[in-house]
């Protein structure tokens, strides 16, 4: 096993920062015909690190990956692996391989076949072939299935296949293509960790493209937000979801409450927020620098972060009242649909609990929040 794995950079200690990078993007465009599919991106891929590339369709995250894989080549920048500028560089030629969303599994050949395919294309010795296939099986936990043809494993298995076809390489750099889309929801699940704990053990540098939230959260050591063909916020998936940049961002990356209104002043080193609904109150924000009186804006906050009551408490920073609409019960929480103005229901989430009984639709409630935790976009 010591052949394929070293030990890969934490984020815990901040080493990260310090370590060189793997993969450099320097202001790639890439057109297709008069769209603008990619616009002048740049970033950094360190080594050992899980970078992921999340957006909607047509974001411009495939096209992104291609150009790592050697499919398309950029109309503009550069892309460097190593150090090494790939422009030109065929994809057999690029120390990458690319896991796709469908396993791409030759379906007549053994599981054995497909994870020794490529080191016999490369005319590796039979020996040294056994004992790559041996040990890359090993790491995905598929030793003794070595016989099987893909369509007598499961999902999963298919895809650690896929995995292990590209771990015996030894890649410098791993490319997975909306890697779990093909799963059902609770063998995503498991996965999810399953593949972390893989890119871990093999030390081994990531570029992920999801339109899947929570996948991109869990395994990730930062993530990119793309939308149009532009970058909207990369960072560590806990910072990009509790400070988005933007409005999209927020929107993109779970649920965003929010509520329009202006900024009508500041007090006490914060900003002054007024709903556009006149039945609600002043509000107070953290600063919105250089964001002057009367500039419409919008608030946003996270389902978790609010709390409920039944009576108006003055223990929080900030209180609006509002309607409940409905009630789902969600196994270990408690979603509820409120009503804070005439175009805007709000979810609240929460864990089930004997105080909750008077939580009822129709009922009156008070939604309480931490002055920091509100985000202004600002229009």
């Amino acid at each position: 096993m010591a052949s394929l794995s070293t030990s890969p950079p934490s984020l815990s200690d901040g080493s990260f920062s310090s370590t060189p990078p793997t993969i450099e993007i320097q202001g790639i465009v890439r057109r297709h015909g008069a769209v603008t599919a990619v616009d002048g991106i740049s970033f950094e891929v360190r080594r050992g690190e899980f970078f992921s590339i999340l957006g909607p369709s047509g974001a411009g995250k495939t096209s992104v990956l291609r150009m790592l894989a050697g499919f398309e080549d950029p109309d503009e920048g550069d892309l460097l692996i190593d150090g090494r500028s790939m422009l030109h560089v065929p994809p057999n030629r690029r120390p990458v391989n690319l896991v796709f969303q469908s396993y791409a599994l030759f379906p007549h050949l053994t599981v054995f076949e497909n994870v020794a395919f490529g080191l016999r294309m490369r005319r590796v010795p039979a020996p040294r072939i056994a004992e790559q296939v041996r040990q890359a099986l090993l790491m995905v936990k598929l030793l003794g299935k070595e016989a099987r043809l893909p369509a007598q494993l499961s999902g999963g298995e298919q895809q650690r296949v896929a995995l292990a076809r590209a771990l015996v390489n030894k890649p410098a750099v791993l490319l997975l293509d909306e890697p779990l889309a093909a799963l059902d929801q609770q063998l995503r699940q498991q996965m999810q960790v399953e593949l972390k704990s893989i890119q871990e053990q093999a030390g081994l540098t990531c570029v992920c493209v999801t339109h899947h939230q929570e996948e991109a959260m869990m395994m990730s050591d930062r993530i990119a937000v793309m939308h149009q063909g532009r970058m909207l916020q990369i960072g560590p998936p806990r910072e990009v979801y509790e400070r988005p940049q933007s409005l999209f961002v927020s929107r993109f990356l779970g649920v965003s409450n929010e509520l329009p209104g202006k900024i009508v002043g500041t007090r006490e080193g914060k900003t002054v927020f007024q709903p556009a609904d006149d039945g609600q109150p002043s509000l107070l924000v953290p600063a919105v620098s250089g964001q002057e009186s009367d500039r419409p804006a919008t608030l946003s906050l996270r389902p978790e972060q609010l709390r409920l009551t039944q009576e108006r408490s003055s223990l929080s920073d900030e209180v609006l009242s509002g309607r409940i609409e409905k009630v789902l019960f969600a196994g270990s929480e408690m979603k509820y649909l409120i009503r804070v103005s005439r175009d805007h229901l709000w979810e609240v989430d929460t864990r089930p609990s004997a105080h909750s009984a008077g939580f009822t639709p129709g009922a009156t409630v008070f939604l309480h929040w931490s002055t920091s935790d509100g985000r202004l976009f600002v229009e």
